[in-house]
């Protein structure tokens, strides 16, 4: 999808605009969608809907003819005041013919419509899902860089954009062109060239005016949208801290700064609707303008004998069902440049590439031991500070390796280097000899599990949660999962129990709880690498030696990266290294790190003083205050 909407978007030309170049490369792009070759019932319903289209404007044309003829008929007994039968029914049976004429063209126009429906929800369907799973391939830095509260709106509005396009572009453009050109060809054989130049000059004076002001309403448009997406940020952005605003008490902060944003949105809004009555008003009367005049040629041309007041009722009928068309013309021109600047965003983010992809040729990663190794790894986020700086390690297939040492010291980055979320600017990481550079993405993440520090869960049940870690897992194999990781007797004693819902990110359950669901769901997933990024951090003393437990199990006879910060859980790791300012300080087991008195001595000094600490507090029931950890330390 990427690729192919690219190359709909070529570099425009110096000297067009940005919003012309955008609507041709839309036109471009959405062909493929709107012509699916795969589907050929889409195709042959594209085709009945045209012929649909044209015998529905045959019909239209022919409506104003009965109308002109039924006044005909009734003029001779209207002027003679004479009331015979004769002289009557064929006004009422043309007047009836002229009620089953807008029936019918009516009903074909709703009839194309239907067909055409499936087509035009189909395309939007695609060109929005390949644009969420585009979103997905993006790379974790884009992510971070956006939020997500405007992103979500970009792809909102991106998908009621094509599908305005789609809609105004088949259904309305097309039709009115069409019914344009029978209009035209109607007055220059009933009437004369006179009546033509007329509408032809009407027409073109209403399209540049309604271009012009389209023009000046389009840069409030993109003024409201970028004053929405800015509220829906921050709306998005306060609500996700809930929590957060409610410790600090900011909900009066949060208030203010949502009204500012929404203060910015009222004032485009005010503007957009000034400038649509603008809009409107003019288009009235540039059309009114025209229609008086061609209805004064038709008077005129009745007191010279040419014309009947049939005609003067058919030139008004014609240009009256013009308008609509005409009106329809100017609404498809503002809805398309309007849901240009929409999608236009949704396009950027198309023209994002990832910057992780997988090589031409990439191959599975074949897992047959579970070795991992970084080979003189260095990486950045900036050019300014240098996160690893030439780390080399091994992780033997089988063992624990623990990541220590003080925050910003590297170790979730090496977390997401192994899942390649980002790449090293320089050297290797191996699993089994495989350069994961080489490897497809999908096998080398479906190869390693992770229980991360912040666990956040869909808005789903708890059995979701869990199965998401293999999907197509049996109900036995998810409570097996739950037990080992000691919330199964929790999840049953719930009223709903697995069909629980945990809230947005998983707010109905605490801490703890969140944490046992994400273990839980790796256990599921059973993978030959493990990576435990303080998997046990939100969870209680008592609680904690038990998922450690469990933990131990489930990692024997695994690959297993442990980043840790309570160091009682990794004193059984079968190499700790101990990070500093992206090198590895320390490397050895447990006790050989605390024999040679160094950092991680260092470390497990002051944590088992404050251990010592909470659990003397915690014996006499008094509560641990920061300042009495930092008295402790």
């Amino acid at each position: 999808m990427a690729r192919s909407m690219s190359r709909g978007r070529s570099t425009p030309p110096a000297n067009s605009s940005r919003s012309d170049a955008s609507m041709w490369r839309t036109v471009r792009g959405f062909w493929p969608y709107l012509w699916p070759e795969d589907r050929a019932d889409l195709r042959m319903r594209i085709i009945w809907a045209t012929l649909l289209l044209v015998l529905a404007k045959l019909v239209t044309i022919a409506v104003p003819y009965t109308f002109k003829w039924a006044t005909d008929a009734l003029a001779p007994s209207l002027i003679s005041g004479a009331s015979d039968w004769w002289l009557i029914s064929i006004p009422v049976a043309l007047t009836i013919v002229y009620g089953f004429t807008r029936a019918l063209m009516a009903l074909l126009t709703q009839v194309r419509d239907a067909l055409f429906a499936a087509v035009a929800m189909h395309s939007v369907r695609r060109l929005a899902n390949e644009t969420f799973e585009h979103m997905h391939r993006l790379s974790l830095r884009f992510h971070l860089e956006r939020k997500t509260g405007g992103l979500t709106r970009v792809l909102e509005r991106g998908r009621a954009g094509i599908e305005s396009i789609v809609r105004m572009t088949m259904l309305t453009l097309f039709p009115t062109i069409i019914e344009f050109v029978m209009i035209l060809a109607v007055l220059l054989y009933e009437f004369d060239w006179r009546y033509a130049i007329i509408t032809v000059l009407m027409i073109v004076a209403y399209m540049y005016f309604t271009t012009k002001a389209t023009e000046w309403r389009i840069n409030i448009r993109r003024s409201m949208n970028e004053s929405d997406t800015d509220a829906s940020g921050k709306a998005v952005d306060s609500l996700l801290n809930f929590e957060t605003v409610k410790y600090f008490g900011s909900e009066g902060r949060e208030a203010s700064r949502y009204d500012k944003a929404m203060e910015r949105f009222e004032k485009a809004s005010v503007k957009a609707y000034i400038s649509l009555a603008v809009l409107n008003a003019g288009q009235a009367i540039i059309f009114t303008g025209g229609l008086t005049l061609c209805m004064v040629l038709v008077v005129d041309g009745i007191r010279q004998g040419r014309h009947t007041i049939g005609d003067f009722v058919l030139v008004n009928a014609m240009l009256l069902q013009l308008y609509q068309p005409l009106n329809f013309m100017g609404m498809v021109y503002r809805e398309i440049k309007q849901a240009i600047i929409d999608i236009d965003q949704m396009f950027d983010v198309l023209d994002q590439e990832p910057e992780i992809a997988d090589l031409p040729g990439a191959k599975p990663l074949h897992i047959s031991n579970g070795e991992v190794v970084f080979e003189n790894v260095r990486f950045s986020y900036t050019p300014q500070r240098t996160i690893l700086d030439g780390i080399s390690f091994t992780v033997p297939a089988g063992k624990t390796v623990a990541l220590v040492g003080p925050s910003g010291g590297g170790k979730s980055t090496i977390s997401r280097l192994l899942f390649r979320f980002y790449e090293p600017q320089s050297g290797r990481i191996l699993i089994d000899g495989q350069n994961i550079t080489d490897v497809k993405q999908v096998s080398l993440r479906a190869a390693i599990g992770m229980v991360p520090q912040d666990t956040v869960l869909f808005n789903d049940t708890i059995l979701y949660n869990i199965r998401y870690g293999r999907w197509d897992a049996s109900p036995e194999e998810i409570e097996e999962a739950a037990k080992f990781a000691q919330i199964d007797r929790f999840i049953k004693s719930l009223p709903d129990g697995y069909e629980t819902s945990v809230g947005e990110r998983g707010l109905k359950l605490s801490g703890g709880e969140k944490q046992r669901v994400a273990i839980a769901r790796t256990i599921l997933k059973a993978p030959p690498i493990l990576v435990l990024d303080e998997a046990t951090s939100a969870l209680d003393s008592f609680t904690e030696r038990e998922i450690q437990n469990a933990l131990d199990t489930i990692s024997r006879g695994r690959t297993t990266l442990v980043i840790a910060h309570r160091l009682s859980t990794i004193i059984n790791a079968d190499e700790i290294l101990v990070l500093e300012k992206g090198k590895i300080a320390e490397r050895g087991r447990h006790q050989e790190l605390l024999d040679a008195q160094g950092i991680y001595a260092s470390l497990w000094q002051k944590q088992r003083q404050v251990d010592e600490a909470r659990q003397t507090l915690e014996n006499t029931g008094e509560i641990l205050t920061p300042a009495a950890l930092s008295a402790d330390k």
